[in-house]
């Protein structure tokens, strides 16, 4: 079966995975490629549609980024958001102007039904606006499709070649209907038939491991989290004996996690697995460091040598296995979309890598993708369910130098809040919830002695695709408790403060 493919240009958006992730809805794989791709790669990969993002500039600023042109002679559809619709019409001789303020937020966009983008939609929705320019004049072949009070062309479409524009985006929660519209250029305009499921996915993954490795050797770096957890499962299918887990102590794992995911690896599943002490070794690599991005560089680093040692105690080993998916990619880094944060296993990786092959078979797949995957393979639910942890580990959730003493009151604090949520059955309401470690001391009383402790922070977020969140409303009565046992339970730490800040403008972790 040929795997169809939505490709989808960026131009730099922050909204570029939340496009990915509504095409992944419809069952039609896509990926995010940056707007320097040529025109021959597009050719290549054969796409049955594109869809152009949104980006911050403005057509007209010396580093505007463009697309080859010739994109637009492949014969097939291409849908256009904000700067996306834009560099549309700006190319195919349309004009484009600058708006006197920018217009942001949601605004009643009005719709013109006949277009085959907007089927199944009422005449007014809302939908979410973020530009500067704005299309003044249509190109030839092209009618307008949708309004509003402010902006008199939101949308476009040449029927003909099924070229597509809307100012607003559809991709995010704040536009009502948003997914129909994505659906409708997916599946209606470009035909896609909705063949892309984790089922065969995994079926296909694990043969096709298979054939690349064969009787050689690989290992895998497993944190225990679930990423890493499918990735090995679908390896241990597909080579059985030939996979080593190695399972790096680092010393930044919460508390109990150690024993918890050497107990799954050593009795729940036949894997080769070894442990590895490196508390030691890791500390003394990140002694006085404070920069959240040398923290990851310096542990990404330290994982591999960790490996390539492994396997030399092991014998010969040709590939390394890590459990990177799609959002560390896009999140690393794509084109010119910003740097958020690099991923241990992606942007932190050495430059030298003693393996011949570093083989990611989740790299094309979102985390609920992931679980899914890991259903069809058999793990547990609630290892499949488990809620993220960073690869980093506590690193990321300590502000500043990292100490065993800050370590040892993080994972005390951190304990107590993630046994509260479960005592209260929320686990299931919250995506993700932990403690972060600040680098804040602040004065507080307690019995008749004044103290100058940490300022412990508390997170919990509620989210469908982990691109956008939402804090979650924790009832007072029961972060009063978490406080309370924090404060009283865990030493050097006398103030508790709950973050209620969603995604964006913040990311879920604090570094």
């Amino acid at each position: 079966m040929e795997k169809e493919e939505i490709l989808i240009i960026d131009f730099g958006g922050q909204y570029n995975q939340l496009i990915a992730r509504r095409v992944r809805e419809q069952n039609v794989f896509c990926e995010v490629v940056p707007h320097t791709i040529s025109i021959e790669k597009i050719k290549e990969k054969n796409p049955r549609g594109i869809i152009f993002t949104g980006g911050p500039s403005s057509i007209y600023s010396d580093n505007a980024p463009k697309c080859d042109e010739k994109v637009f002679e492949l014969g097939i559809p291409i849908l256009g958001i904000c700067y996306g619709m834009q560099y549309m019409a700006y190319t195919l001789k349309g004009d484009v102007k600058r708006a006197d303020k920018r217009e942001y937020g949601q605004m009643r966009v009005n719709l013109e039904n006949k277009s085959k983008l907007f089927s199944g939609l009422k005449k007014e929705n809302i939908c979410l606006m973020s530009h500067t320019d704005y299309v003044d004049k249509l190109p030839q072949g092209f009618d307008k499709i949708a309004h509003t009070n402010t902006c008199k062309i939101a949308g476009m479409e040449d029927k003909k070649r099924k070229f597509y524009g809307v100012q607003f985006h559809p991709e995010v929660n704040h536009t009502e209907n948003g997914y129909k519209i994505i659906k409708n250029f997916v599946i209606e305009i470009c035909g896609c038939k909705a063949e892309w499921k984790m089922d065969l996915f995994a079926k296909k993954t694990i043969e096709s491991l298979k054939r690349k490795i064969g009787d050689k050797k690989a290992l895998c770096a497993l944190s225990g989290g679930v990423d890493s957890s499918v990735a090995a499962v679908l390896l241990s299918k597909a080579i059985g004996k030939n996979l080593t887990c190695i399972f790096v102590d680092h010393g930044l794992l919460r508390k109990n996690e150690v024993e918890e995911v050497e107990n799954i690896f050593t009795n729940k599943f036949d894997v080769n697995f070894v442990k590895v002490d490196a508390k030691d070794r890791f500390l003394n690599k990140l002694k006085g460091v404070t920069s959240p991005e040398k923290k990851r560089k310096i542990i990404g680093e330290e994982f591999i040598r960790v490996f390539e040692e492994e396997a030399k105690k092991i014998g010969t080993v040709d590939y390394l296995v890590q459990g990177t998916i799609y959002p560390d990619v896009i999140e690393s880094g794509l084109g010119k979309s910003s740097v958020i944060k690099s991923h241990h296993n992606v942007g932190g990786l050495p430059d030298y890598v003693d393996f011949k092959e570093i083989v990611e078979p989740l790299r094309d797949l979102f985390k609920d993708e992931v679980r899914k995957v890991g259903k069809e393979v058999g793990l547990p639910d609630y290892l499949v369910n488990r809620q993220p942890f960073p690869g980093p580990g506590l690193a990321i959730r300590i502000i500043g130098d990292i100490t065993d003493e800050k370590l040892n009151i993080l994972k005390e604090a951190d304990y107590i809040f993630r046994e509260e949520i479960a005592k209260n059955n929320m686990e299931k309401e919250l995506s993700q919830y932990f403690a972060v470690l600040t680098d804040t001391r602040s004065v507080g009383v307690m019995g008749d002695e004044r103290t100058y402790d940490y300022l412990i922070a508390l997170r919990a977020v509620v989210t469908d695709d982990f691109m956008t969140a939402k804090f979650a409303k924790i009832p007072y009565e029961i972060l009063e408790i978490i406080s309370q046992r924090i404060v009283n339970e865990v030493e050097h730490v006398n103030r508790i403060v709950y973050d209620i800040t969603s995604k964006p403008p913040a990311t879920i972790e604090w570094e």
